[in-house]
């Protein structure tokens, strides 16, 4: 089989989110490894705290934004080079999570709303390729309460796959059978990149983090 063609979906599904947890030392980013590698991921099953999110940010130049083309969720196909010219947040999530990712999507919606004209566009690539169908889209958009500067990027599993890779984030699916009933576990890292309107990463926020945060590292692209 393969990676394009990856198992039919399971009958019944659930969803775990990893968080990846961050250092910042000296104006590097990591745990014991350097800058942009993945670091270990770490399941919590209390609430969250703002407190215990990270935000890193680089100069203009220092890291080009891995590039990628991907379907939105009208099946038109879009490059993150066509980006360019206006400031983007690049994100991970599942459609289907019920847990902490609707919680991330309000947060970047909320920021968008906050900046108004000034707002990133939002380009959420899908961690969960066989969650990607129009009647799941339409209903994050409504529960979610997407804004419209949100677009989802989706692909088959190999083709999200190489996006995934250069930004980090760890993805793992693990099939298993519970009672007869085929469920599948999809655990992935939290992570959103905000990127100028050259291209280049300029900061680097890991759930769980705030809408101020988010509003405050757009707000200094604008300034600088």
């Amino acid at each position: 089989m393969s990676a394009d063609s990856p198992a039919a979906p399971p009958t019944t599904r659930r969803h775990k989110l990893y968080r990846a947890r961050w250092a910042i030392w000296g104006g590097a980013l990591g745990i014991g490894v350097a800058i942009g590698a993945l670091v270990a991921l770490s399941h919590k099953h209390s609430s969250p705290s703002a407190d215990d999110s990270a935000v890193s940010t680089w100069p203009a130049g220092a890291r080009p934004a891995p590039a990628f083309t991907l379907t939105d969720e009208h099946g038109k196909s879009f490059s993150l080079a066509a980006l360019h010219g206006r400031s983007a947040i690049v994100t991970f999530i599942d459609p289907l999570c019920r847990d902490f990712c609707p919680r991330e999507a309000s947060i970047l919606t909320e920021a968008a709303a906050k900046l108004g004209a000034k707002a990133p566009a939002i380009v959420s690539v899908s961690v969960d390729p066989w969650a990607d169908t129009p009647t799941n889209f339409k209903a994050d958009a409504a529960h979610w309460k997407l804004g419209p500067t949100w677009r989802w990027g989706t692909g088959t599993y190999a083709e999200l796959a190489r996006v995934w890779k250069p930004y980090d984030v760890g993805v793992e699916v693990t099939n298993k059978t519970i009672a007869g009933v085929k469920v599948r576990y999809i655990t992935h890292t939290g992570a959103a990149y905000l990127i100028d309107a050259n291209g280049d990463e300029r900061a680097l926020f890991l759930y769980p983090f705030t809408t101020d945060q988010v509003v405050s590292a757009a707000q200094a692209l604008d300034a600088s």
